[in-house]
Order: structure tokens, then sequence, then C-alpha cells
């Protein structure tokens, strides 16, 4: 069930000055600003991302540049990114909250806390997408990212098998950076299937850390 508190709405000195101290963070990890809810959708990728990830806030009236010219309406704001968030599988636990920044204008606050039943996934026509966050986006989930993050959950020593292949990976980290998942195989000659669940256990066992890009995960040394 969703977790529904919208707060009365009212002037409040302490709250504005709260939400300026946000604002002056700017966008990242774990904030998000958004002018208005003109794509609902847009915006419930952003919340089922820090879901996914490590929770976070987003703010409906607030611009990129950290000014805050609010929103007019913000029932309806609401209303229409809460019937967005009914894509979402299994459904998000949110905070909802509306602040006024003065007689006529509002900021839309949406609190995420990293999900016990992650991963969420977007359902959209016959398909679900899932996405996390980097920094201050919200990228889609590879298959292995979507793996991590399922099996994050459960706080237990991973074990793997230090062999030959996680030689090999090691060397390459060793004078390069990052690696792909195409780039491992290549290198190992493994099939997809097996260089994937080798890198998801590296990763869980926090020996590599995936980082997720708009071009593909890649993969580094902690």
């Amino acid at each position: 069930m969703y977790l529904k508190d919208i707060e009365a709405i009212r002037l409040d000195d302490d709250q504005l000055f709260e939400l300026k101290k946000l604002v002056a963070e700017g966008e990242g990890l774990q904030l998000e600003f958004k002018r208005k809810a003109s794509y609902p959708e847009k915006i419930v990728r952003e919340l089922v991302a820090f879901a996914n990830t490590e929770g976070g806030t987003l703010l409906v009236g607030v611009d990129d540049d950290k000014t805050i010219p609010g929103v007019k309406y913000p029932e309806e704001e609401s209303y229409s990114i809460q019937q967005a968030l009914q894509s979402c599988k299994p459904k998000l636990i949110f905070h909802e909250s509306i602040l006024a920044i003065s007689d006529n204008r509002f900021v839309v606050r949406y609190d995420v806390p990293q999900s016990e039943k992650r991963p969420h996934f977007i359902k959209q026509e016959n398909t679900l997408e899932c996405f996390v966050r980097e920094a201050d986006k919200s990228i889609k989930a590879s298959r292995e990212m979507q793996e991590i993050v399922k099996r994050s959950k459960k706080k237990k020593d991973v074990r793997f098998m230090y062999g030959e292949y996680e030689r090999q990976l090691m060397q390459y980290l060793h004078t390069s950076s990052t690696i792909t998942l195409t780039d491992f195989c290549s290198l190992t000659k493994l099939n997809r299937f097996k260089a994937s669940r080798k890198l998801i256990l590296l990763v869980l066992a926090n020996v590599l850390k995936i980082t997720a890009t708009e071009k593909g995960d890649v993969y580094s040394r902690y």
C-alpha cells in the first residue's frame, strides 16, 4: 500500500528555511528537482531509482538552477504523479508533503526510502523497466544491475572461487581503470551468461564496484 501523508498547506518560516537549505545543495545521488509534473512518468522513474538505490528526495516546483518558482496548484501535480505511480511493481512506499513558499505558490515534496522490496519496476505497455540512481541521473538498470539490487538486500557473506578468470580480470584492472561485461567476455572467452555471473558475484562480495551509465555498466576495483 502507499504511505500517503500530505501535510497541511501553510506558510512556515522554518520549513521554508530548511527547503532553501536543501535546494542549495543541488541535485545529486539523493536529490532531484522538477519544475512541474508535466511528464509524471519521468518523475516516477526518479522515485523508482531512489527506491532501488539509497533512497532520496524529489521536489516539484524547483528548477535545475536552484530557483524555487513553486507550483500554483499542488493538488493537481500530486494527483498526476500518484496516478502514474500506479504503474510501479511492486508499489512504492513514499512520504508526500506540500510546502507553501508564498500565499499562492507551493512545492510538492516526495521522500522515498531505500526499499526492502527492491528492485521496483515501471510497467509500460507489455514491458517492465527498472531504474537506479547514479550521481544526479536515473539510469535504466541492466539485468546484472537488477540482480545486484535484488541480492544486495540479503546481508550475508558472498563466496566466490578466485581462479584463472578472476586473475585475468584483476590483471586487466591493474592497467585499466574499468571493464565492461563485453570486454570481460573478450578477455576470458567466457560466454555472456558465465561472465555475467562472475561479475555479479564479485560486486556482491565487494571486490568490484558497478557503475551504471547511459552506455552500459562499467566495473572497477574498490
